[in-house]
């Protein structure tokens, strides 16, 4: 039979391999039939539940022990022999259900591991995800919404088999693994994210990585502020502080609740905040404190020290009033809340300037 024949009865629903576990559930339910009509026609015949049930295991698996009462009525051996007949048939129809079960699975995981390996081979510039956890699986969300093509590294069996479920390529192993990074092709990767919750962890795939591709651009979360140097210094391009992030939108909620949800909570603002990032802008609000170095500043004082890092949107003032688009002559007030459009190296520029 030709390939394409092949396949096209597989593929039908009433195909060999239409569907291993209907077979197995066709099986056992006519395996059940069996065994209970037999049991019943023995039971009919004068012996009782257990000699009868007894009776039909041995004849159906066909052990062959004997004859658990003489069957010597055309009854007895009608049943006798049926059972053989349906019995036996039905136990070969059920263990082929079951290897067949069995054997397209394991074919299945091969084959679709080939493939995916395979998939994995033929990226190029692409990103490296290390970790499935709840940073992960947001992470890859959005990069697949994105179009951004990339492969995580899961050390998790059963996150991993969540990834692949959903569709991602997904490596199963270490990601502290020299040849684990190598599979995930992380020589020709663009782009490292390690987002596992253990900051050692992070600390040393950045190293492993760094060593093994000094162009690659990590980025590292860290859960400790101490954190962030470590993996500064070791190798990773930024770094991400989830609690420290969250923390600061927690204060903008409090201090600046108008502002805050003016930035973050209209989905038209959302929008507008995806076509800043994509231009390598992102808008930010921030507290100016006390002893910050801007206090007694004007704004346009501020933008020229930034060097064209960003530039100021708006001031929000702690009695409420929120000055927009304000004049260069404005100056920064203790306890300000100063919305910001900067560049992605603004972070060096804020560091030094709102920074104590």
């Amino acid at each position: 039979m030709p390939r394409a024949a092949l396949r096209s009865t597989a593929a039908e629903p009433g195909g060999l391999l239409a569907s291993p576990v209907r077979n197995l559930v066709v099986g056992v339910c006519f395996m059940l039939v069996v065994v209970v009509l037999a049991t019943a026609g023995y039971w009919l015949a004068g012996w009782s539940i257990g000699d009868a049930f007894y009776m039909v295991i041995m004849t159906i698996y066909t052990v062959g022990y004997g004859e658990v009462h003489p069957v010597d009525t055309p009854l007895l051996r009608g049943i006798t022999i049926s059972t053989i007949v349906f019995g036996c048939t039905g136990m070969i129809f059920l263990t082929g259900a079951l290897v067949q079960f069995i054997t397209l699975n394991q074919l299945n995981q091969i084959f679709g591991l080939r493939r995916m390996n395979t998939q994995i081979d033929k990226l190029d510039r692409h990103v490296i995800v290390c970790g499935f956890g709840r940073i992960g699986v947001a992470l890859a969300r959005d990069l697949r919404a994105g179009g951004t093509r990339f492969v995580i590294i899961e050390q998790n069996e059963t996150n991993a088999a969540q990834a692949r479920h959903l569709g991602y390529l997904c490596l199963q192993g270490d990601a502290t693994d020299a040849a684990v990074l190598e599979e995930a092709g992380v020589l020709r990767a663009r782009t490292l994210a390690t987002v596992l919750p253990n900051d050692a962890t992070n600390v040393f795939i950045t190293l492993r990585a760094r060593g093994l591709n000094p162009n690659l651009e990590i980025i590292a979360r860290g859960e400790l502020p101490g954190t962030e140097a470590m993996l500064l210094q070791a190798g990773a391009n930024k770094v991400v502080l989830p609690t420290h992030i969250g923390a600061e939108r927690i204060a903008e909620l409090i201090m600046y609740p108008a502002a805050a949800s003016f930035i973050h909570g209209s989905s038209r603002m959302r929008d507008f905040e995806q076509v800043l990032h994509s231009l390598g802008l992102e808008l930010e609000l921030i507290e100016a404190a006390a002893d910050s170095k801007i206090v007694g500043q004007t704004i346009e004082a501020v933008e020229r020290q930034a060097d064209g890092a960003l530039f100021v949107v708006q001031v929000n003032r702690p009695g409420g009033e929120a000055i927009a688009n304000p004049d260069g002559e404005t100056v920064i007030q203790p306890g300000d809340g100063v919305v910001i459009v900067g560049r992605g190296a603004k972070a060096r520029a804020l560091g030094g300037l709102f920074g104590s």
